[in-house]
């Protein structure tokens, strides 16, 4: 534990995050658009905005020829719940609609620090549900959903399927965790990668945890941490699971860890390890990234088949 996880320290950091990391990105990629990775898979754009609270952006991805009847996949962004949306998605989203004749509803949700835990998750779940009791109006079949997302994106997308286990509402079709974080008890410093220098690095790990739950008593929260050894929830009946592990990433065997008990609940569809590949690999390499989401779309085409 460092300076770092004092709330008021990871705040001020965080602060400092959202407004350099879009710049370190942008030179590690040359500067490249994220939306012109993947050109041969094309769609059409829309922008909204959900009436939830705060209100979320959305950009909606449709593939040509995609009907009113088609099923909606919900995405949830990455970013270490500080980062807002950059497109970084963009691929991902265009693949899947394209693939699996989904609609696809990308969202831009409320990021820490100015918006912590529950805040996300609670927008988040107001966005499955306008998403799910909408579609007459915008071209989609609610009633055929699914919900994902990559790293942090990932987790939120795990915490509406618990939420939506537990409250009632709109039951996704599939669940798609992409090297989420699913344990927030244990510091990043406590887990393991093979690599020398993995992606997500210590410092890192406590800013984010911290600036998304400053309290914490709280990451032991299934809606934080699904994969604590201490939650013993009972899953079943919740959303079927598509889990992807990187070999390399810290977050490698909470995720596992996590599959095992969808697993056990009968709700695994499938554990996908990655080898070889570290946190955040697709974002730079294309081929391994359009295998991924392939995999995917092929995952939600044929949990939204009618």
């Amino acid at each position: 534990m460092t300076l770092l996880s004092r709330p008021t320290v990871a705040r001020f950091v965080a602060r400092r995050l959202q407004t350099v990391m879009p710049k370190v990105l942008a030179k590690q990629t040359g500067g490249r658009d994220p939306r012109d990775r993947l050109p041969q898979f094309r769609t059409e754009r829309t922008e909204l905005v959900v009436p939830a609270s705060p209100p979320a952006p959305v950009v909606v991805h449709r593939a040509p020829g995609t009907g009113p009847d088609a099923p909606v996949h919900v995405n949830f962004h990455g970013g270490g719940y500080i980062l807002g949306q950059d497109h970084g998605d963009d691929a991902l989203c265009r693949v899947v609609a394209c693939q699996a004749g989904a609609v696809v509803v990308d969202v831009d949700y409320a990021v820490a620090p100015q918006h912590p835990f529950p805040v996300p998750v609670h927008q988040a779940v107001e966005v499955v549900r306008w998403v799910a009791s909408h579609g007459a109006a915008h071209g989609w079949d609610g009633a055929r959903l699914t919900v994902g997302g990559q790293s942090a994106g990932g987790a939120i997308a795990a915490a509406v399927a618990r939420t939506l286990l537990r409250d009632g509402g709109p039951q996704p079709l599939l669940q798609v965790l992409h090297y989420p974080p699913l344990d927030l008890t244990v510091p990043v410093t406590a887990k393991h990668s093979p690599l020398p220098k993995p992606v997500l690095t210590p410092w890192m790990g406590e800013v984010f945890d911290t600036a998304y739950v400053p309290d914490a008593a709280r990451r032991s929260d299934p809606l934080v941490s699904p994969a604590a050894v201490g939650d013993t929830a009972d899953l079943t009946g919740i959303a079927p699971a598509l889990v992807i592990a990187c070999a390399d990433d810290v977050l490698h065997d909470e995720d596992v860890r996590y599959a095992a008990r969808l697993e056990g609940a009968g709700a695994l569809a499938e554990l996908i390890e990655v080898p070889g590949a570290d946190h955040g690999y697709d974002m730079g390499d294309d081929v391994r990234g359009l295998a991924t989401y392939e995999a995917i779309a092929r995952h939600v085409a044929k949990a939204t088949a009618v």
